[in-house]
Formats: C-alpha cells, structure tokens, sequence
C-alpha cells in the first residue's frame, strides 16, 4: 500500500437493528456462563418490526428465561419510547433453541471418540482468525476505527443521560483519515447518522453533533478548516432501529475488529461460547498482535491462525509485520511458538474466557478497550516476547530490542 493515502472505517450504535441482535445473542451467553461456565453456546438473533427470534445450539445446565433477557437488553439499549415500533415490552418474541449437535460436541470435549485423533479438547469448527495491532494510538488501534468507536460511545453516553430528549437508540459513524508517510496526518471526513424524534430540526442536530460531540472526542490536532461534516446526510433519521431495517446477529464482523485494516477470517464473535475459535482465537491473535507491538518487536503486526475441527492444535500460525519487524517474521513467529499455546483449552484458560464478561466486549469493538475483564488487552507478555525473540536475533536486532527493552522499563517506572 502506498504511504499517502486516505483509509476510512465505521462503528454503529448499540441501537443499530445488528448491534441489538449481537447484545441479545451476548446476554443470552452471560446468562449461561454466569450459572454454568462449561455452558456450549451458539446464540443467533433476528430482528424486524416487532418480532425478535433467538434461535441457534445451546447446552447448558442454566435455567434461563430467554423472553426476560430479550426484553432487558432492549430496555437497557433504550427501546422503551411510546413511538417505538420495536419497544422492550411489546416485541413479540420467538424461542427457536435447540441443543448443540453430538457430534459437533465430541470434538469439543476433552474426551476420547472413535474417529477423533486425540482425547484432547478440539477446535469448535475449522476456520481462520486473525489479531491485529498497530502503535497509530495509545490503544494500538488503527486510528479510523477507535476514532468512529469514540464518537458512537459518547454519542450512547449523551443520550442514556437523558439530558437530549431528541435522541434515539439507532445511530452510525464514520471516520477517514489521512495518512502521509503511513502516520495519520489529518481527518479528512466525519459522518455522523443518529435516529431522532420526529419534531426536532436538522440544523439542531447538525450543530450539536459537530460541537457537543465531534469536536469534544477527536485530537484537535487533525481537525482543520478543510475537513467536512456530515451529519443525518438524508436530511431525517426518525425511522430507526429494527423497524427502519432487518437485524442480525454476527453482520458487523468489521465493525467488532478492526476497522477493515487487516484481514479478517469471516466468523463473528457475538452468542459464542470461546470453545468457538472463532471468537477464542480471535482474541488470543489480538493478545498476541498486542504484545508483539508493545514489545517493541514491530509497529504493526498481524497474526493468523488456522484450526481442524475437533483438532488441539492449530494447522497454521502466520505473523505479518509489514517490514515493522526489528527481526524477521519467521524468528517472531518462533518466539510467539515459545510464549504463546495456540489450543482452544489454553487459550481459554490462560485468557479467562469462562466468565459471563461478554457484552462488554458487543459494542464499539471488542478490541481496544481498557477494561480488567478484557485479558486480551492486557501487555503482561512483552517481556517474555522481547527476551525469546533476543535468543535468535542477529547482533543489530539484538542492540534494537535491548533499546526497546530500556523504553518498556521506563514506560513502566512512569506507571
């Protein structure tokens, strides 16, 4: 990619008819995890109008009132308005759960099964995942994409205070940034969509999203005259939420990443148990992208994984630092095989990842976060990293981690 260019990204609010269905989906797992944290959960949902179907494979020694948590998480997104087509107490609600297939659970299980190649605990399904992680911000976030989170949450966070009685659950945002010399130089565009009530004006919600929440949640610094402000750009946004569009679980795969910088292996996050690499794996590349950037090892990086099924270990293991890396990608790749295990059973072990913490994670990104719950934010193996990467490095690369190693030590003293 060139190094002058201008990349975008979006997020969408907790109201958006997807985002319903993912915290649905998340609520309905927290709920299994908090009374059975050996609970197989694959959680889906859909929405329209004034129906809401929650649907998919669930195993689990729980007692759950699927009705009860649907119409709470829809209450606390803030669906309660007498206009509101999809209201917390009037949605009609449909319960379309079934158990998790036998078949699928023996390779899950940590248990032998005539045709499986081990008694350990098998991947949930073959599939790819990728981590990701780059220095663009304080979170090592590409910046497009915490920039759009940014504004979506304070965006939330006006509106549950009550204080802007126009304001309603279903919103979007979009951020393009300019990069020169592939640093992020300036905001070209900002696009701000936010469902509202029937009699307020445009020009009301035009300026007091540009002063109250645009200009109060991105850097100054790359705010200039020549950048342009789109707000409601159709003019009206009264017709939102599942009313205004169809809801499903798992269609904000981009969104709940990072940004559409990387790559992406395609599976969503939401309504999974972590026995579901798709979800497990893709937080353990981020922990691992994470810890590889903090290290000082490269200033941006990328790792995938591949999984069988059924099967312990992964298939595969790729780390792309972009021509960042202080040694090559096949000597970090070692060094991450040193630190890190890659089977579903430690992943979930040494993240934590049997606890009821998920919708947390469903809204504005399941990355990025500062948050002790989220293991995977954490940096605690940079140390590790730096020092099983020392052991093959060349005596340049050498001399440029002892460096790194002398910033983290600061870094931390300034902690």
């Amino acid at each position: 990619m060139s190094q002058n260019y201008i990349f975008s990204s979006e997020s969408v609010g907790e109201g958006h008819p997807d985002k319903v269905c993912d915290t649905i989906s998340d609520a309905v797992l927290d709920a299994c995890l908090a009374q059975d944290p050996r609970s197989r959960v694959a959680c889906e949902t859909y929405a329209k109008s004034n129906l809401v179907v929650v649907g998919g494979e669930i195993t689990t020694r729980a007692r759950l009132d699927f009705n009860a948590i649907a119409r709470q998480t829809i209450r606390d997104i803030g669906y309660t308005h007498a206009d509101d087509v999809f209201h917390a107490d009037r949605v009609m609600i449909l319960n379309a759960v079934t158990s998790q297939s036998p078949d699928i659970a023996q390779g899950v299980d940590a248990r032998s099964a005539e045709g499986k190649g081990t008694a350990e605990q098998g991947a949930g399904d073959q599939g790819l995942m990728f981590g990701y992680a780059t220095k663009e911000t304080p979170e090592l976030m590409p910046a497009p994409i915490m920039f759009a989170h940014q504004l979506g949450r304070e965006l939330t966070r006006i509106r549950k205070t009550g204080a802007i009685k126009w304001l309603r659950p279903d919103a979007k945002s979009q951020v393009s940034v300019q990069y020169v010399n592939g640093q992020p130089a300036r905001i070209t565009n900002v696009v701000v969509s936010t469902q509202h009530a029937a009699d307020v004006k445009h020009r009301t919600i035009e300026s007091f999203i540009i002063k109250e929440v645009v200009k109060k949640v991105l850097p100054p610094h790359l705010l200039d005259r020549q950048t342009t402000y789109l707000v409601n750009p159709t003019g009206r946004f009264v017709v939102g939420g599942p009313q205004g569009d169809t809801g499903l679980t798992g269609r904000k795969i981009i969104v709940d990443s990072y940004g559409g910088v990387g790559r992406h292996g395609g599976g969503c996050f939401s309504g999974k148990d972590p026995s579901k690499v798709d979800r497990s794996a893709a937080y353990m590349g981020r922990y691992v992208a994470k810890n590889i950037v903090a290290a000082g090892l490269a200033t941006s990086a990328e790792i995938q994984f591949a999984y069988a099924i059924g099967h312990p270990e992964p298939v595969s293991v790729c780390i792309n630092t972009f021509g960042t890396g202080v040694v090559s990608d096949e000597e970090l790749e070692r060094a991450v095989a040193e630190v890190f295990s890659f089977k579903p059973a430690d992943i979930i072990r040494q993240l934590r990842l049997l606890r009821p913490i998920y919708l947390k994670t469903t809204n504005y990104g399941h990355f990025g976060k500062n948050d002790p719950d989220i293991t995977w934010e954490k940096t605690d193996q940079a140390a590790a990293l730096r020092r099983a990467a020392s052991r093959g490095a060349p005596a340049v690369a050498a001399a440029t981690l002892k460096k790194a190693a002398a910033r983290l030590k600061r870094r931390a003293g300034r902690a």
